[in-house]
């Protein structure tokens, strides 16, 4: 059977998903799962009950098995209210219309609410910035999280302002027709230079929180390219993100042994002894989303973005630089 989340599987139209290849086996919720990566499976078995998820028009059950050429609509539900307050937040917009706005997230600032985090977040501050244009998601009003990126991770996320927009933006994620660059550093001498990395990633079998390489896993795709090595202690990379996987940067690096640099949760052994060998500690995993490139979803056009280097990532490239033990070499030129 055909990966349901390969990307030829499904093609993108306005609010619909058209089925290109017979799902044997799978049924409606859990390819729509792998789709829209924002909507929970609980959401999306609820939207197809009430109607919102039709099959050519027509109701289904969430056990319904979709077939080839099938057009599958999506109409999300009526907003609800969320019970937030706005905060004053200094953002850096990168771009802004009425539709959409693009931030350069800094590091250490949690994306939405959770545990541990009832205020302080992205959301808080973007509540207040767009002033009530918010669109839905699971049919809760919030700002348009299109897509997350971890507490430590810095550089470009889209916002939409509009449900029109974050249905556009989410299609665009789903087909995989957003270009998502990132820069990270990672502990060792990466070879070769360039390369793809193609591993399935799930939860982590007995560790809960954090995400693994796993058979059965769902479909990752990676590629990366050397910027720089630091002798062979450390190498500063450019990633390509072809899926959107939790965490999936930081999983496929140590599972080639590379985690990266700074990273308490996959790569503390590692990032501890480079920081004996350097004499420096990152104060937090070294990854950057760096560039993020999409259609705007009302005028079609493409965009391009781009989130400056952050000054904690620099002066880690400076430090290892300068460090005796390292020796640079410049890969790219």
């Amino acid at each position: 059977m055909e990966d349901p989340s390969d990307p030829s599987n499904a093609s993108q139209g306005e609010g619909t998903l058209e089925v290109k290849t017979t799902q044997l086996g799978t049924r409606l919720d859990s390819w729509l799962n792998e789709q829209l990566a924002d909507l929970t499976r609980g959401n999306i078995r609820r939207w197809i009950d009430e109607g919102h998820i039709l099959v050519n028009g027509q109701k289904v059950k969430p056990s319904h098995k979709p077939k080839a050429g099938e057009r599958i609509t999506i109409t999300p539900p009526a907003i609800r209210p969320m019970d937030l307050i706005p905060e004053v937040m200094p953002l850096a917009i990168l771009f802004e219309d009425k539709h959409l706005m693009v931030v350069n997230k800094p590091p250490g600032l949690v994306v939405h609410p959770a545990a541990g985090h009832a205020t302080g977040t992205l959301v808080h501050g973007i509540l207040h910035h767009c002033k009530g244009q918010l669109s839905g998601i699971g049919d809760v009003a919030r700002p348009g999280i299109v897509h997350r990126l971890d507490q430590d991770t810095s550089g470009c996320m889209v916002i939409a302002k509009t449900d029109a927009a974050h249905q556009g933006l989410t299609m665009q994620f789903a087909r995989r027709s957003v270009t998502k660059v990132y820069t990270a550093v990672v502990c060792g001498n990466l070879l070769p230079d360039q390369n793809r990395i193609q591993a399935p990633i799930a939860r982590h079998p007995t560790q809960r929180k954090l995400m693994s390489v796993v058979d059965g896993g769902r479909l990752a795709v990676t590629d990366y390219k050397v910027r720089e090595y630091f002798g062979t202690l450390a190498t500063w990379v450019e990633v390509r993100l072809h899926t959107g996987r939790t965490h999936q940067i930081r999983v496929h690096f140590k599972y080639l042994g590379f985690p990266l640099f700074g990273d308490a949760s996959y790569g503390k052994r590692s990032s501890s002894r480079l920081t004996e060998t350097s004499g420096f500690t990152p104060p937090r995993q070294l990854l950057h989303a760096w560039k993020l490139g999409f259609d705007h979803p009302a005028t079609g056009k493409a965009l391009l973005f781009e989130a400056p280097i952050p000054e904690d990532f620099q002066e880690a490239v400076t430090r290892l630089s300068n460090a005796p033990q390292c020796s640079p070499k410049n890969v790219q030129g």
